[in-house]
């Protein structure tokens, strides 16, 4: 498998390990992928969760948590491949994530769920690469004419996620229910010529990594064929020991079967995919109770949110699986067994690294 070189840095492995928040990507998954010459993501939303003082204090504890998980991350990859951090454009304290990301010395910031407009001006002059997540070319065309106006500025590397990932998703309902979204494959080659104009003017190779979908050694030699310079992976590495999620949850992915794999609204406002449990079952048919608001996400109205997203998922990734929100990417169910990342990694690439 190639290398990929994002500027002055350089992955042997071509894999970006998704991030999976609430709690499921932190700084052990993502230093133990990292030590495997990939790029291992944490997840910065409502990563503090553990933090004593969560409950009365959110977004320090998010803050101090991110710092420590970078850190430790960090520390076990060795100085080998990258850690960064997925910040979602949708969280109530971007600006500060990114910021403290930046400050903890984190090597990349991808972001999504949402346009990043003002990442560059956010982690300024810092050697931070950063990336945006974007499910189309327009996305793309939209986000880097941007950073060119405002900031001078282009992406170091880019993302694309397609209908088949985990989480929220950068489409329309509908559009999954009906089967009418773009496949990945077909939305790189409009992202390659969106982004083709900031190539030439900052004399600069931009990477693209897609992600939706992508299982096998032989789905990232046919993106690779694509023309995608490397692939990013979220749902296989919950199925590893490394993973920060609870042994439960893990669990959950093992037992899944494909009928179990689901859309659901996110109080986000966007569709995600989710694995089936009896907490999701109960918000199909009504408003579940939120008894506390943690003022996570801006776009989250409490009033006609249909559940807590931050309570669901601390209390599926600590164990209380029935009880939370799942999410898993569309080959969710195909995972049978918990290996560890070492082991992933040399199935996904055939040992060559």
């Amino acid at each position: 498998m190639r290398t990929v070189k994002i500027g002055n840095r350089e992955l042997r492995v071509p894999i970006i390990q998704g991030g999976m928040g609430v709690g499921v990507s932190l700084g052990n998954l993502a230093g133990h992928v990292a030590k495997e010459g990939a790029m291992g993501i944490i997840s910065s939303a409502q990563i503090g969760f553990k933090e004593k003082d969560f409950d009365k204090n959110v977004k320090e504890a998010n803050l101090r948590a991110l710092d420590k998980e970078i850190k430790k991350a960090k520390e076990i990859a060795q100085g080998k491949g990258m850690v960064g951090v997925n910040v979602m454009v949708a969280l109530s304290d971007y600006a500060e994530h990114i910021k403290q990301a930046v400050k903890s010395g984190a090597d990349a910031i991808i972001s999504g769920a949402g346009l990043p407009m003002k990442l560059p001006e956010l982690v300024g002059n810092a050697k931070t690469k950063i990336a945006p997540i974007v499910s189309s070319g327009k996305a793309a065309n939209l986000i880097l004419r941007s950073w060119d106006r405002k900031f001078k500025r282009t992406a170091d590397f880019i993302v694309i996620e397609g209908w088949k990932a985990g989480g929220h998703l950068g489409f329309k309902k509908e559009e999954i229910a009906e089967g009418k979204c773009k496949e990945l494959l077909d939305i790189l080659p409009d992202v390659k010529k969106a982004i083709q104009p900031y190539v030439e003017k900052y004399n600069k190779h931009i990477p693209i990594f897609v992600g939706g979908g992508i299982y096998t050694k032989e789905d990232i030699e046919q993106a690779l064929e694509k023309g995608a310079d490397g692939v990013q992976i979220g749902t296989r590495f919950i199925a590893t020991y490394e993973c920060d999620a609870d042994e439960a949850y893990k669990q959950y992915f093992v037992n899944a079967k494909e009928e179990d794999i689901m859309i659901v609204q996110s109080p986000v406002g966007m569709p995600g995919r989710a694995i089936k449990t009896k907490f999701m079952e109960k918000v199909a048919q009504a408003k579940q109770p939120i008894k506390k608001c943690y003022r996570c996400i801006s776009s989250c109205n409490i009033v006609d949110a249909p559940y807590c997203i931050t309570k669901a998922l601390i209390d599926a990734v600590e164990g209380r699986v029935d009880d939370g929100l799942v999410f898993a990417g569309a080959n969710g169910a195909r995972i049978n067994k918990i290996v560890s990342v070492k082991e992933l990694i040399e199935e996904l690439t055939g040992g060559e690294k």
